[in-house]
């Protein structure tokens, strides 16, 4: 075989090898399977809610008592928001938007559950503001931070 043929072959695998490894993750792929189920199984607010719970349930803890907490603190701070599964993710929107959403830490296997807000919060803050947060344990100092910031959110 020729040096250049030889190159052409390896820059071949080489391609193919870095584009399979750069493809969704399994627990991505599974989050798009969950938003299309939902997608097609989105019935009234009682049945969202419902979801919402159900899956906040199956969370392994601490993750469970910091989505209930979360649920509690966001319908009390902004009872406007309506509760509904998003990429399987118990989320908060209005008019079909989301607002925020809570991601349990073994969904993505993280090292921590995270707290965030889409472009439609109202956080604006100057040139750059944080819209998610990192949560290892729900102290009461994060759940007034989260109260005002949800509140802040839905203006």
């Amino acid at each position: 075989m020729s040096p250049r043929k030889e190159t052409t072959e390896s820059v071949k695998e080489s391609t193919k090898s870095s584009i399979s490894t750069r493809g969704f993750t399994a627990e991505e792929k599974a989050a798009m399977r969950e938003r299309i189920k939902e997608e097609r199984a989105a019935g009234t607010a009682a049945e969202a809610e419902s979801a919402v719970l159900a899956r906040i349930a199956e969370m392994v803890e601490p993750d469970r008592s910091m989505a209930k907490r979360i649920h509690a603190i966001v319908k009390e701070t902004a009872p406007s928001l309506t509760s509904r599964l998003w990429y399987g993710m118990p989320a908060y929107g209005r008019e079909g938007k989301i607002i925020c959403w809570f991601q349990d830490a073994a969904k993505f296997k993280a090292r921590y559950a995270t707290f965030s807000f889409s472009d439609g919060a109202k956080l604006d803050e100057g040139a750059m503001w944080p819209i998610s947060y990192a949560l290892m344990e729900l102290t009461p100092a994060a759940e007034a931070k989260l109260r005002a910031l949800v509140k802040k959110a839905v203006g």
